[in-house]
This record gives structure tokens, C-alpha cells and sequence, in this order.
């Protein structure tokens, strides 16, 4: 994908192609950046994975806590169906939840589409959470109550520093989940042809006269760069984060 980017369109179409490119060329990428409509589907998908991973991880980390750190009736068979949730494919929610948000009336709109995407990414959130916060040891929050911090206070100051790797793991992967996502973003946007991602878009990149390979491969290696700089940016932060919790520890 990012050779074919680079490489110039006689190159890509030649009868025998070469692998590595002899000259190289930014054309595609300036015709993949003038496209009509690349930076408002960047926005929109930008809008859409940040508040889905924002909702996922604040309703996760309560449900979370209260799985891990409270004993009520219904906690086995609320655990049950979370982790039935999040075995369940994605791909047999699809019509159903078209069925609602159409008789909900709430079709062609990126709010509906972020808590479509809130929803897939949940249980994934909720069950990997609680892991990290059954590792943090109970007694570091009962020592902070002790010396007089509420509970809330406690887990604030306490167990949430520790809880770093867990959320920055988490946030990664809601992201990818909600960047890369086409199918229930070609299925919810329909009429507004303004609030497409980028997947959509990037699906239908084409001109009068055929594929522009080039230009499509250049948007592919663009709309891949994200998710690739966050992940390297994030791993390195995983890794810390696990560090210092253990000295916190």
C-alpha cells in the first residue's frame, strides 16, 4: 500500500511491475488530500472514535468498580451477559439495530453512530477494566480511607494512577475498532452523504474513468498513519505505566 503510494501511475501500471519503485512521487498523496469532502470525513471519523472511546471507558470504569470492588445481587449474571455481549458478532447486530434506529428516527446522524459504536466497544472496555482493576490490591484503598479519604477519594487518588495501562489499552483499542469500522457506518449514513467516515469514503474513491489506484493508496496509507502513530505513541506508555504502577504498588 505505501510503495504503491509513492509509486508514480506509469509505474503502477506497467506490464511488468517492479516491487521497489526506481523514482518516487507525492502526487497521489496531493490528489488524495484534494479530494472533495477528505478533510470533513476526517473530522467526522475523528468525532465519532473520540467519543465513543471517551463513553466506553467513563461507563466502563463505574461498571468496572463495581464489579470488582462491590459484592450485590446479579453480579455473576450481570458478568454473564457482558461477556455474552462481547463474544457476539458484530455482524448479527447489524439489521436489528438498523430496525431501531430507523423506527427511532435517528438515521444519518454521527451521534447515532458513535453510540452504536459505545455499544460494540463496551463489554470489550468493561471486561478488560475490571482485570486491571482486580490486580490493584484492595488494601492500597482501604489505607487511603484510613487516613481519612472518602471511597470516591480513595479510588481517585489511588487506584485510578495505577489503572493507566488498563486505560490507555482500553482507549487503543476502541479507537482502531471505531476508526477502522465500515459496515454499520455504511449502513447507519445513508442520505447525508456529509456525515460519512472515512472508511465509507475511502471505499468509493474513484473517478469517471476507473480506479486511481495511486490516489487510492495514498488515502489508504493516510487514513492508516493515525492508527499507526497512536499505537506507537501508546505502546511505549503501556509499558511505563505498568513500571511505575508496580513501584506505586
Amino acid at each position: 500500500m505505501v510503495l504503491t503510494a509513492f509509486k508514480p501511475t506509469a509505474a503502477i501500471q506497467a506490464d511488468t511491475p517492479r516491487f521497489l519503485p526506481t523514482s518516487l512521487t507525492l502526487d497521489h498523496f496531493r490528489t488524495a488530500l484534494a479530494a472533495d469532502g477528505f478533510w470533513s470525513f476526517w473530522r467526522n471519523s475523528l468525532l465519532v472514535t473520540a467519543g465513543c472511546v471517551l463513553l466506553a471507558l467513563i461507563v466502563a470504569l463505574g461498571s468496572a468498580f463495581a464489579v470488582a470492588r462491590l459484592r450485590w445481587k446479579g453480579r455473576r449474571g450481570f458478568l454473564l451477559m457482558v461477556f455474552i455481549a462481547q463474544v457476539a458478532p458484530w455482524e448479527a447486530l447489524l439489521i436489528p439495530m438498523y430496525v431501531i434506529v430507523r423506527d427511532a428516527d435517528m438515521l444519518d446522524r454521527l451521534p447515532t453512530l458513535t453510540l452504536i459504536y459505545f455499544m460494540v466497544t463496551l463489554p470489550f472496555t468493561i471486561v478488560t477494566l475490571r482485570s486491571f482493576l482486580t490486580a490493584v490490591p484492595v488494601e492500597l484503598e482501604e489505607a487511603a480511607q484510613v487516613d481519612g479519604c472518602t471511597r470516591a477519594t480513595a479510588f481517585r487518588r489511588v487506584t485510578l494512577p495505577l489503572l493507566a495501562p488498563g486505560l490507555l489499552a482500553t482507549s487503543l483499542f476502541g479507537f482502531i475498532t471505531a476508526w477502522n469500522e465500515f459496515a454499520f457506518a455504511n449502513t447507519i449514513i445513508i442520505k447525508n452523504q456529509d456525515d460519512r467516515t472515512l472508511p465509507v469514503w475511502l471505499s468509493s474513491f474513484s473517478n469517471v474513468f476507473g480506479t486511481d489506484w495511486g490516489a487510492t493508496m495514498a488515502a489508504a496509507t493516510l487514513f492508516a498513519l493515525p492508527v499507526l502513530l497512536l499505537f506507537l505513541v501508546l505502546q511505549r506508555r503501556v509499558a511505563a505505566g505498568l513500571t511505575g504502577g508496580a513501584v506505586k504498588g
